[in-house]
């Protein structure tokens, strides 16, 4: 099935201007144009649209995988009352006596975390193959983390909060949305540019598509 989504379309580069009232076109796993909604819709009348607020851009990199899942406890919301709705480390983390299933059921909640801030990619290698299996799973891509992907001991969530210590254009491992036949991997974001993007950060996801399919919505 064909399928538009439009949004103010980002595509980061030097020189390329955001594409107010763009688009891009999906079939299956895979891009099969980018641009403006009108051309895309008059080009292919007959596919399914979906229209979604903000700014939509390639999906992000989060440089920090092995620190987010296998160093980081993300409790399950039935403990809350004992642990609290925040990802835990350090003392916190090590009173957990953590097995190997704990980690699994940790990690599919933190990938789940990462999915509603746009993330699409994260930093390998994987050393638990429980976590290695939920990343799997998801359909993230594992990258390795370059020179500039942000200082140890920073993790966070989101793949642009100033922690993370990479700008916009590095959190996007495949910027080329206008490039047919790609993977359509990309998010979209309740702001009005990519100024308001760095300024917000990518909590203001609204939704997230990995290989064609929606794997976050906000509600």
């Amino acid at each position: 099935m064909l399928t538009i989504h439009t949004a103010d379309l980002l595509l980061p580069g030097p020189g390329r201007e955001p594409v107010p009232g763009g688009a891009v076109l999906v079939e299956g796993r895979l891009i099969v144009a980018a641009g403006p909604y009108e051309e895309l819709a008059t080009a292919r009348p007959a596919a399914r649209v979906r229209r979604w607020p903000g700014l939509l851009t390639p999906g992000l990199f989060n440089p920090y995988g092995s620190e987010l899942l296998e160093r980081t406890y993300h409790p399950d919301p039935r403990e809350a009352d004992a642990l609290g709705t925040e990802p835990l480390t350090g003392a916190a983390l090590d009173a957990l006596g953590m097995t190997d299933t704990r980690w699994g059921a940790s990690a599919r909640r933190g990938v789940q975390r990462m999915l509603a801030h746009g993330t699409v990619a994260v930093a390998g290698p994987l050393t638990r193959d429980t976590v290695a299996d939920a990343v799997h799973r998801a359909g993230l891509a594992l990258r390795a983390r370059s020179g500039g992907g942000g200082t140890p001991g920073r993790a966070s969530l989101d793949p642009l909060d100033p922690r993370a210590g990479q700008p916009l254009d590095e959190a996007m491992p495949s910027p080329h949305l206008d490039s047919p036949g790609r993977g359509a991997d990309f998010a979209v974001f309740d702001v009005p540019d990519a100024a308001g993007l760095a300024a917000v950060g990518a909590a203001s996801c609204v939704v997230t598509v990995l290989a064609g399919r929606m794997v976050h919505r906000r509600r």
